[in-house]
């Protein structure tokens, strides 16, 4: 009963200061404040304060144990114990799949030439009977092999 009379103070308290700032043509900041106003006489309308005051005296009465059963501690160890075991399985099972029996999970990877050490494939220049008919289809590939001799390729 001395909860929710607190309650309502404190909504009115606010309320009554949303209504000044009001009255000094605020009113985007008042209906801001007002909806915070509010929030205490529902609280302990809807019966959320009691459940707060259960829940603090809960988490009291389990620091309270934790500190003087040794059960509880007990009890830590084996959640310790749960999550090494956990943790070690994920390992395990990730290093089964680069066996020979499993299929490895990275992508297909293209073959790279001999001669490229970067992640570009390295450009050569085509057989010497391959360049020939190419030429003779009327294509002019002149400026090309200038840029490739500007590189030494």
């Amino acid at each position: 009963m001395l909860t929710t009379t607190v309650c309502a103070a404190l909504s009115a308290a606010g309320l009554a200061i949303a209504f000044l700032t009001a009255w000094r043509r605020r009113f985007a900041a008042a209906t801001r404040i007002a909806a915070v106003a509010l929030v205490p006489v529902g609280l302990a309308m809807s019966g959320l304060v009691g459940l707060g005051g259960k829940i603090g005296r809960a988490v009291g009465g389990w620091a309270a144990d934790l500190v003087l059963k040794p059960t509880v501690w007990a009890g830590f160890a084996v959640l310790a114990c749960a999550v090494v075991l956990w943790v070690i399985g994920r390992v395990a099972s990730g290093r089964s799949a680069g066996k020979p029996g499993k299929q490895p999970r990275a992508k297909e990877e293209k073959p790279r030439s001999a001669g490229s050490t970067s992640g570009t494939p390295a450009l050569t220049t085509p057989p010497s009977g391959r360049q020939k008919t190419q030429a003779s289809d009327g294509e002019d590939f002149s400026d090309i092999e200038e840029i490739l001799k500007k590189h030494g390729i």
